[in-house]
């Protein structure tokens, strides 16, 4: 079971990072350059996670979708959403089949 209080934790101090000084900080920092910047780490960390599976390791791929969660947490505040926004579309999704789900969003 995830701790949902960890993540809004982890959110909340993400977005007390927005109003901190760039040098101070490496989420102000992040915040700082940009959405380019923001998605470029994201990339970076999915593709980590992706070498990390691939390798059967199974530690380090629990480091590098932490990474991949964190930094997807940094985008999602970057754009004023968060974990709450996540779930909502989690519950949803709940009990729709794949395929339905992804149908219903070409539909629009």
């Amino acid at each position: 079971m995830i701790d949902i209080e960890v993540l809004h934790r982890v959110a909340t101090t993400l977005a007390e990072r927005k109003a901190a000084d760039p040098d101070s900080s490496y989420v102000s920092g992040l915040y700082a350059k940009g959405t380019d910047a923001i998605c470029k780490k994201v990339a970076e960390e999915a593709a980590e996670t992706i070498m990390a599976a691939k390798d059967g390791d199974r530690l380090h791929l629990v480091w590098e979708v932490t990474d991949v969660w964190f930094h997807t947490l940094i985008l999602l505040s970057h754009f004023g959403l968060g974990v709450d926004d996540v779930l909502a579309e989690f519950r949803r999704r709940e009990g729709v089949s794949g395929i339905d789900e992804k149908k219903s969003r070409s539909a629009k």
